[in-house]
């Protein structure tokens, strides 16, 4: 499955959970990275790297993904779209 293809449907989960909404944005600071952002109504934010099924994220990106995580968010590698309801529970109650 393509990138894009993964992104419309965590756009789509995200908008239909109550408690959550995954508005896809590229973010300036990430400046190598097109990632998601999901935001949930408790104040829980994290970010989503998407990619096609079976890619890795580039050394850059994994980079920005630590520094992120230092930073205290999680942030998550989707390239499947079976694992979208996991990483927005995740967020959610994290």
């Amino acid at each position: 499955m393509r990138e894009k293809e993964i992104e419309k449907k965590l756009n789509a989960d995200g908008q239909k959970r109550p408690a959550a909404s995954a508005p896809s944005s590229y973010l300036p600071v990430l400046t190598v990275c097109r990632t998601a952002w999901c935001c949930c109504r408790n104040g829980r934010i994290g970010f989503v790297e998407v990619k096609a099924l079976g890619e890795k994220p580039r050394p850059l990106q994994l980079s920005r993904h630590r520094l992120l995580r230092r930073l205290g968010f999680p942030v998550y590698v989707l390239d499947d779209t079976e694992q979208i309801g996991g990483i927005l529970d995740e967020i959610r109650t994290s």
